[in-house]
């Protein structure tokens, strides 16, 4: 039996209040995070790689994929839709190939009107976006055999579709460290210690004196 209290509480409960991300984020069906702590933030920069890092330059799971080649850019979670969507209807006559993103949006990026005076706050949220360097992996196929050209043909109309210069790698691509390009990199086993290194002898002179 249900007390006369508790019907009391259910008929006059209040509505439940929706989150943050409710509130603000517009195209759900889109990449966005489930859920954040901040739904603003600062607008930060693109990040430079300057501290000799190689990490995601690299293939890690398909066979054939597109990194950064120019600067860095900004790329907004619409934009990355947009080219996955590309390369999933490519590659659909191929059982079993896949596509990777290697990147995800998860900075909110906050735009204030046209014409609107200074001050009063940060602007209202608009879309999700993430900040990707010079020589970051941002797509992969694989999962079957690709033929390299007709792989080059569908990550070209992907990368059409971005703001920034692509270019197309494999997995015998060197790493990139921003602009450079990695060769033969030794393995860190194969390279001298410094007690092993050879001492150079350099000759004695002597001084001799010539007397006239």
């Amino acid at each position: 039996m249900f007390s006369i209290t508790s019907i009391f509480r259910a008929s006059f409960a209040l509505p439940a209040v929706p989150s943050p991300i409710s509130l603000f984020t517009r195209n759900r069906g889109q990449l966005a995070p489930r859920q954040i702590k901040y739904i603003k933030r600062h607008k930060g920069r693109v990040p430079i790689p300057i501290g000799g890092s190689i990490r995601g330059t690299t293939l890690a799971f398909g066979d054939w994929g597109i990194r950064i080649k120019g600067n860095g850019h900004r790329l907004s979670a619409k934009q990355l839709t947009t080219a996955e969507d590309v390369i999933k209807r490519k590659i659909k006559p191929f059982k079993g190939a896949k596509v990777w993103l290697r990147c995800f949006p998860d900075i909110p990026v906050c735009i204030k009107g046209n014409e609107t005076r200074m001050g009063k706050g940060k602007g209202t949220f608009e879309y999700w976006a993430t900040r990707l360097p010079t020589g970051r992996v941002i797509f992969e196929i694989g999962g079957v055999p690709i033929r390299e050209e007709l792989a080059r043909e569908i990550l070209r109309q992907a990368a059409s579709k971005l703001p920034c210069t692509m270019e197309f790698i494999s997995t015998k691509s060197p790493p990139r460290l921003g602009r450079l390009l990695l060769h033969d990199l030794p393995e860190p086993s194969s390279m001298p210690l410094l007690e092993d290194a050879p001492i150079p002898i350099q000759p004695q002179v002597s001084n001799i004196s010539m007397s006239v």
